[in-house]
């Protein structure tokens, strides 16, 4: 049999650090990559597509968002989609799950709220864990080692949880699962939700990711997995498939003078090829003249409006003024021992202040050549 594992679409997110149009578009991008899977599905013979968990974002969705990935699915008639709730969107009474069943579910989608065997498409029994709270104490998919399933038949396990293997303390993760689990339970896979990445626990376990990153750090997410399993006891074939438009990057940049500023724009805005699917999380480090930390400015505002998004980290980009600089402030008076005061501080890596008198003085810099254009 052939399918296509995919999960924690989170439909609705807030994405809070980016302006309103932006985060318009980022949750448009996740409605979208429920069609590109549909489109997976159909261009791969994997009629059987395994959403294991946190459909969405929040319990306490609108209808609208409700409705929104259902009417996606619905649109892909020859694909049969298997849901069960994960840790942000638990089936509780009351909850998304009761509401969504309120609506009514497209023919389908298949909505699995117990941990039940139930029989799939190309001779498979799919063994779901949906959660009916965001935290347990149990593994959620003990109970497949005991699930009875008929002789010679394909057991899937579909779960969202925690491997232990992901922190220190496996005892204070919730949802915890056990990575021998296809073992115990002689899955021949098991496909997981939680971890944003697309990520390989043994040859019969995989977290697929989130079919479109929503967040910097996330490493491999962007993809669904295409599994294929020929037989009861074969290994599964699984193999990535991208799914996401938006690229996330963190980059991590040295300048150290003027003549940098124009290598660093080139290598990011090389970082991909349509600058308007890319978020940058940018961090910069080094020492800069005061000309120089205008001209960076300028550069950076130019980047920030090609990008989708630009988050710039500079507490490590340090103002070294050259004589020009304070030349062009003025000559004498006040505001050249203003400015000297300011350097002084800005130059102590004790002070307390330095932060505040570097960028006062950038500010006096930039001011001041305000006032002596023509």
């Amino acid at each position: 049999m052939r399918l296509i594992h995919t999960a924690d679409w989170q439909i609705g997110k807030v994405f809070r650090f980016v302006d309103q149009a932006t985060m318009g578009v980022l949750q448009e991008a996740r409605l979208e990559a429920i069609s590109t899977l549909g489109r997976l599905a159909l261009e791969h013979g994997a009629p059987t597509v395994l959403v294991a968990g946190d459909i969405y974002d929040i319990a306490t969705a609108e209808d609208r968002t409700l409705a929104q990935p259902m009417a996606r699915m619905r649109a892909f008639a020859g694909v049969e989609w298997h849901l069960i709730p994960g840790n942000h969107d638990p089936h509780q009474p009351g909850g998304p799950w009761d509401r969504v069943l309120r609506r009514g579910l497209p023919a389908n989608v298949r909505l699995h709220l117990e941990s039940v065997p139930v029989a799939v498409e190309g001779g498979a029994v799919l063994l779901p864990a949906p959660l009916a709270r965001r935290r347990t104490v149990t593994d959620p998919t003990a109970w497949m080692d005991q699930a009875s399933t008929p002789e010679g038949t394909i057991r899937i396990g579909l779960a969202h949880g925690s491997i232990s293997a992901f922190g220190s303390d496996a005892r204070a993760q919730p949802n915890l699962i056990d990575p021998a689990r296809p073992e115990r339970a002689h899955l021949g896979y098991l496909a997981l939700g939680d971890w944003h990445g697309t990520k390989r626990i043994g040859p019969r376990c995989w977290y697929s990711g989130t079919p479109e990153v929503d967040d910097f750090g996330v490493m491999d997410g962007g993809h669904a997995l295409l599994v294929e399993v020929a037989a009861p006891g074969a290994p599964p074939e699984v193999t990535p498939l991208p799914t996401g438009r938006f690229d996330w990057r963190q980059e991590d940049v040295q300048i150290h003078g003027e003549d940098d500023i124009e290598i660093v724009t080139a290598r990011l805005r090389a970082l991909h090829e349509d600058p308007a699917c890319l978020l940058l999380d940018l961090r910069l480090e080094g020492t800069l003249s005061l000309s120089a930390r205008e001209r960076l400015a300028r550069t950076l505002d130019d980047l920030g409006a090609a990008l989708r998004f630009l988050r710039v980290d500079d507490t490590r980009l340090y103002l070294s003024p050259s004589a020009d600089d304070l030349e062009a402030i003025a000559r004498g008076g006040f505001v050249r021992s203003a400015a000297e005061t300011l350097r002084a501080i800005a130059g102590d890596p004790e002070e307390p202040a330095r932060d505040i008198a570097a960028r006062a003085l950038l500010r006096l810099y930039v001011e001041h050549r305000k006032l002596m254009a023509p």
